[in-house]
């Protein structure tokens, strides 16, 4: 094996041993970044939902709660217009989803499902817990969820004590059979938010794919200069001074001189070269006499 095709052997080598470690460091910091934007997601929607909620108690409830007597508006409850507003961001962004999880819920629509069951008995399990966040894989794909505790303040015992307690146009729209017996601060709900990973996993693929590219371009761009380097300062000298050097080993004299360009250390062999040819022509002369 030639010179050329041995240096480039060792730099093949280590470009792919190169290549392997870059590309795993970048995917781990990529992935490591797409989830912490997702998590950055979900906290934006669990905020957005905690200033709707604040908003509907603020805001609407003193202005509906007189109509209360002659109907229930749905509006008045916070959790209510939570739900109702990512319905709306649902219906433009179908992989995200916010969800009220009750275990006894008054609206049908808001019953936990067993998952979320379970991240509720978590929270009561320990009340410390402020926050979980966890990955589930969903039909849609992977997605992370964040869930933060929901306890029932005196405001909720007004509608949710007991049946006999509630407002009768609340009894009239959802029945007398769900959503009652909760107690003061129990944990009976969850605020449960879904992000996809699928976006932020795409961005991710994206920007290794060009950061793979770019290495590879780089490789490239060396690998070509690395190659003219060494034909032009080396491999083409040492095959002039091997032609020239069997020549003159055959006993032609004639022959062209040794290059007297190239790098230091060519010039330097070239040099000596030459002597050694000056020295052999004297040597012939001599044996001529």
């Amino acid at each position: 094996m030639n010179l050329l095709l041995r240096i480039n052997a060792a730099l093949a080598a280590v470009f792919l041993v190169a290549a392997l470690i870059s590309g795993y460091i970048c995917w781990n910091m990529l992935e490591a970044n797409a989830s912490r934007e997702v998590l950055t997601e979900a906290g934006l929607m669990m905020d957005s939902a905690a200033a709707v909620r604040a908003y509907t108690s603020n805001e609407i409830v003193p202005l509906l709660t007189d109509h209360v007597k002659d109907e229930f508006p749905p509006q008045i409850v916070s959790a209510y217009s939570a739900t109702q507003n990512f319905l709306k961001f649902h219906e433009t962004h179908p992989n995200y989803a916010y969800k009220e999880a009750t275990l006894n819920p008054t609206n049908p629509r808001d019953r936990a499902a067993d998952w979320e069951s379970d991240i509720i008995q978590r929270f009561r399990n320990d009340e410390n817990t402020k926050e979980l966040v966890g990955v589930r894989d969903t039909p849609m794909g992977r997605a992370l969820y964040m869930a933060r505790p929901i306890h029932a303040k005196a405001g909720c015992l007004v509608c949710h004590s007991t049946p006999a307690a509630a407002p009768r146009t609340m009894i009239a729209k959802y029945g007398s059979d769900n959503g009652f017996g909760w107690g003061l601060n129990e944990i009976v709900a969850a605020q449960v938010v879904n992000v996809p990973f699928a976006n932020a996993t795409h961005n991710a693929q994206r920007e290794f794919q060009a950061f793979m590219t770019m290495l590879v371009a780089v490789f490239v761009v060396a690998f070509v200069v690395v190659n003219a380097l060494i034909y032009y300062l080396i491999v083409r000298p040492v095959r002039r001074i091997a032609t020239v050097a069997d020549r003159v080993s055959l006993g032609d004299m004639a022959a062209e001189d040794f290059p007297k360009n190239g790098a230091t250390e060519i010039v330097s062999l070239t040099h000596s070269f030459n002597r050694m040819r000056k020295s052999l022509e004297k040597a012939m002369r001599m044996l001529g006499q």
